[in-house]
């Protein structure tokens, strides 16, 4: 369960989790909201990147189904773990203290950066090759 969330988010994404995706409509009812009350709740759980939103036409009316995004489907970005950090090149380079800007070692003109860059970049692109078969 994510946390920092209130009771009232946590109980409506339990009920979005159970039903698998449920019309915003009744998960208000569920929860005994009004629209209003029930459009700031969503609109948080949204911003949290924990519910994502999926308009529907329902009887010839426009409304939201939502669905819960697991943690897989909010990584959108680059995995940045200890892991990863400690990893880059920079920090076991011999010349760490001398690179930066106006001087002869600069990441922009660093062969193992962009070596270790063009690693991670592959790698990211064969994990969303697989998850997408």
């Amino acid at each position: 369960m994510a946390t920092g969330l209130s009771e009232l988010e946590k109980r409506a994404l339990d009920l979005i989790r159970e039903e698998k995706g449920i019309l915003q409509s009744i998960l208000w009812k569920r929860l005994g909201l009004d629209s209003r009350e029930g459009s700031r709740l969503v609109l948080r759980l949204v911003r949290k990147g924990l519910v994502k939103r999926e308009q529907v036409s329902i009887d010839g009316r426009r409304t939201y189904k939502l669905y819960p995004v697991e943690a897989r489907g909010r990584d959108q970005g680059l995995l940045v773990s200890l892991d990863l950090v400690l990893d880059i090149p920079c920090m076991t380079c011999p010349h760490f203290r001398e690179c930066g800007n106006h001087e002869f070692y600069t990441p922009s003109n660093c062969s193992r950066l962009e070596e270790w860059l063009n690693r991670l970049v592959a790698r990211r692109r064969s994990r969303q090759r697989r998850e997408h078969l």
